[in-house]
């Protein structure tokens, strides 16, 4: 930096403590701020040394008062007010005031006349600060705006991912991660992968989250949690695929694994292939045809709407289990179809297994038996109705009698 009135040797020393002032490497003399007289260079030699000492207070506060009596000066003036405020800055970081170096930061690199370079820097150093305290959605944008003018490096663009995710913004956390991701380089471990995970199906990339596991590929925990992450996200056909993927790859293969993918596959919108998948299960011995899992089982084609499929599987159940609580989902079920046969018969099993049949059962027995043509069994159903407070019942035995 050119310095007015100086022997070459003090006007070397001064250049290089404000160099140190910065805390960047020589820059060309084109690029650095206007000329400074030998008192202002004295100051700010001496506000360094102070704080090289540790007494940051004190710096803090003597660069603060500097910076304010040169307010509205001319170039020179500027260009020092805003070394005084880096000053400023820096000792406030060092005792933790980490709002209040960020805003001299801020005040530093947009005073008039700084060169590009040096706001730069500061914006940098800005941008950090108002992470450290807790502002973090400013914090984040500014170093947005650092990374697309510097070109950033690896530690600023994982700091800035962790700083999106933090605050939701799933999807500019998942650019920020395909800048990193370049062909060849080594495969992210330990907390850069798990946050780069959860960054991609957060996002809803879950293709790009898989494409990460790498060698945990073969972990059962990994596909696990993938799984979760997206359930939690509330895309269960997602958390299907990716079960799904688990169990071909030969991963995810215990008996609750098996299940945990018939249930993904229910409430996914997929659950025909969760009964194909059951039953292929039960009849290769991989799952026990157990009463609860056949009650899955059941489950999933009444959800796939396969109305033969469904009604036979309820009736296997509920001859396994004798449960009343089967025999009237088996009615239900009927009903809901129109399979009056199976409606009535489900609702006499009902009652023979011991079932407290109340007033819509006997309800809906009753129409089945109408639908069927049995009228004197309707009749008798729809009187029992009556008697159970169902306010339907008397409808229908008016229809009866016209």
């Amino acid at each position: 930096m050119p310095i007015r009135s100086m022997p070459s040797t003090r006007r070397r020393l001064a250049a290089a403590a404000l160099v140190s002032l910065l805390g960047m490497a020589a820059l060309p003399a084109h690029a650095e701020g206007p000329a400074l007289s030998a008192d202002t260079i004295d100051v700010l030699e001496s506000l360094q040394s102070q704080l090289a000492s540790g007494d940051a207070d004190a710096v803090a506060g003597r660069a603060s008062a500097s910076a304010a009596r040169l307010e509205g000066g001319n170039a020179a003036d500027r260009w020092a007010r805003a070394l005084f405020l880096q000053i400023a800055a820096s000792a406030n970081a060092r005792s933790g005031n980490d709002a209040a170096a960020a805003d001299q930061f801020a005040a530093a690199r947009t005073i008039s006349g700084v060169p590009a370079d040096r706001q730069l820097a500061w914006l940098r150093q800005e941008a950090s600060l108002r992470l450290r305290a807790g502002q973090t959605q400013q914090g984040a944008d500014l170093l947005t705006t650092w990374v697309e003018q510097s070109g950033g490096d690896d530690a600023s663009r994982w700091q800035l991912i962790q700083a999106r995710a933090s605050l939701g913004e799933w999807t500019q956390a998942a650019a920020s991660l395909d800048r990193l991701r370049a062909p060849g380089a080594p495969a992210w471990q330990g907390d850069r992968l798990q946050l780069a995970s959860a960054v991609y199906q957060r996002a809803g990339r879950f293709d790009d989250a898989l494409a990460l596991l790498g060698g945990d590929a073969a972990s059962p925990d990994v596909w696990r949690r993938a799984a979760g992450l997206a359930q939690r996200a509330g895309d269960n056909g997602r958390a299907a695929a990716i079960w799904e993927s688990g169990w071909r790859r030969g991963v995810l293969t215990s008996t609750d694994d098996l299940l945990q993918l018939a249930k993904l596959h229910i409430a996914g919108g997929t659950p025909a292939r969760a009964a194909e998948h059951l039953q292929a299960w039960f009849d290769a011995g991989q799952l026990k045809a157990d009463t609860a899992n056949r009650r899955l089982l059941a489950q999933a084609w009444t959800a796939a709407r396969a109305h033969d499929k469904a009604l036979a599987a309820w009736q296997a159940v509920a001859r396994q289990s004798g449960s009343p609580e089967d025999w009237q989902q088996l009615g239900e079920t009927a009903y809901g179809w129109g399979e009056w046969q199976i409606t009535r018969d489900a609702f006499d099993q009902l009652a023979a297994a011991g079932g407290d049949v109340d007033g819509r059962d006997w309800l809906l027995k009753g129409i089945a038996a109408a639908q069927l043509g049995d009228t004197a069994s309707a009749r008798e159903a729809f009187q029992q109705a009556k008697g159970a407070g169902e306010a339907q019942a008397q409808q229908w035995l008016d229809s009866l009698a016209s």
